[in-house]
């Protein structure tokens, strides 16, 4: 008798940065996430997985086809030409589906539905354009500061229009969709085929308005607004420290939201006997900058830890190799070569950029990569790291920067002047073809996201 191939499910939680999950960061995490804790204990965890190229379709881009993307390619939709994991595991006999809150997915003709049996989008994220009426309960003046830029205002207002109602976390789209995907799991239980499930949600990106019942953080004596979409730039030119403080709690809010619906959702495969053997990826495409060095929002000169750190693991079936944590580095364009082979499938990924990571798991190789290169590729900042050092390289006649991260993880000490030999090691692994791009610099993450002109 032919042997079952593993369910595999792949779940996914947007900007959430690794020093806010709490099996990385311990009692320093501004937060507790219990469940997505017990799901990475049992998997191989990594450390030092990093994007290559961002944001958020890049990323997407180089999860399902296993290829970078930052040398040639923008924020853009799949090709004719490129392959994906679902368009793989379907021709491989799997039932696959696609359930999302991500709403840059499902923006026309971006294409990364193709090739599943099904797909769900849940609407509202952000600035989601799904509803027009004016909001009643919600006031953009509750969330606003005359410093703000003009534009920004309208901006505010699709967030309050697609969040008007939602108070309690079974109001928000991220409940929406992992109740989504526990619905599907439990149609197709029985399946006598296997399963293939993508499940993302957008949280903790921001808007940050964490369900009522998760918005624990706050200090007791702040009296003022919440900030819930702060502007980029200089935080200090908006907000006090104060209010620094509560965005960022705010934020945590939305970590503490994320963690209870993966605990739901990880409960419900149990439940439906899919967790065991199963094969499950959890990761995020990158964190986000929460004024650690004076700005909010991603962008390209924001290549920090804050940014380019995320929690990354994958359960293998009876949970082999569980429990251990990986300090090699590792690249996006790496995940699906290692989906692909730990489910018996490898030899659909020769002609991938990516490599699989299992052969580091097993002792096979001492490591897979020599160091990781991170960047927009419409910016010219680009981030070079080993497993010690982070050489950011900036355009024009901006300094560049150098951190020894374990001696200095907050990357505070740019010691590029007393190390200029390994920054010059560094640069040398890569060459101008990645690190020069002669394209303008986009400071704000609305340029890639919104319109190029105010809202």
């Amino acid at each position: 008798m032919k042997e079952q191939k593993a369910d595999i499910i792949v779940i996914v939680s947007d900007s959430l940065r690794q020093d806010h999950v709490s099996y990385y960061a311990g009692a320093a995490s501004p937060v507790r996430t219990p469940h997505i804790d017990a799901l990475l204990r049992d998997s191989v965890a990594f450390d030092n997985m990093y994007p290559e190229g961002l944001p958020t379709i890049p990323v997407r881009t180089e999860w399902v086809t296993g290829n970078g993307t930052l040398a040639g390619r923008s924020w853009q939709p799949l090709t004719s030409t490129d392959v994906t994991c679902a368009e793989i595991l379907q021709r491989e006999g799997y039932v696959s589906a696609f359930i999302t809150d991500v709403y840059h997915y499902f923006k026309p003709n971006q294409n990364f539905h193709r090739g599943y049996h099904e797909w769900q989008w849940v609407r509202g994220q952000e600035y989601d354009a799904c509803c027009t009426a004016p909001a009643r309960k919600r006031r953009i003046e509750d969330y606003w500061k005359v410093s703000f830029p003009e534009w920004w205002w309208g901006i505010l207002q699709v967030v309050c229009q697609n969040l008007d109602n939602a108070r309690q976390a079974r109001d928000f789209p991220c409940y929406k969709t992992f109740d989504m995907a526990a619905t599907w799991v439990h149609r197709n239980r029985t399946q006598a085929k296997p399963l293939f499930l993508w499940v993302e949600t957008f949280d903790p990106h921001e808007p940050w308005t964490p369900p009522t019942e998760f918005d624990t953080l706050k200090d007791p004596n702040y009296r003022g607004k919440d900030f819930i979409l702060p502007p980029g730039g200089d935080a200090s030119q908006h907000f006090s420290p104060d209010e620094i403080r509560r965005i960022r709690s705010l934020y945590a809010g939305e970590v503490a939201y994320v963690d209870a619906m993966v605990g739901e959702f990880v409960k419900t495969l149990k439940d439906a006997d899919r967790y065991e053997q199963s094969l499950i990826f959890f990761l995020s495409d990158h964190g986000h900058p929460l004024a650690d060095h004076g700005k909010f929002l991603k962008g390209p000169d924001r290549m920090y830890s804050e940014l380019l750190k995320v929690p990354f693991g994958f359960k293998l079936p009876g949970q082999m190799y569980g429990g251990r944590r990986v300090k090699k580095l590792a690249q996006f364009p790496d995940v699906l070569p290692t989906l692909l082979n730990a489910a018996g499938l490898g030899n659909n990924t020769p002609a991938m950029q990516g490599q699989s990571l299992l052969p580091l798991i097993r002792g096979d190789v001492d490591a897979i990569r020599e160091a990781t290169l991170s960047g927009f590729h419409a910016g010219q900042d680009r981030c070079i790291r080993d497993e010690t050092w982070s050489l950011i390289l900036r355009p024009g006649d901006q300094p560049d920067e150098l951190y020894n991260l374990a001696d200095d993880p907050q990357e505070r000490h740019n010691v590029i002047e007393q190390h200029r030999d390994i920054a010059l090691s560094l640069t040398k692994k890569f060459g101008p073809v990645y690190l020069i791009t002669n394209r303008p610099i986009k400071g704000l993450q609305g340029s890639f996201e919104v319109a190029d002109t105010p809202v």
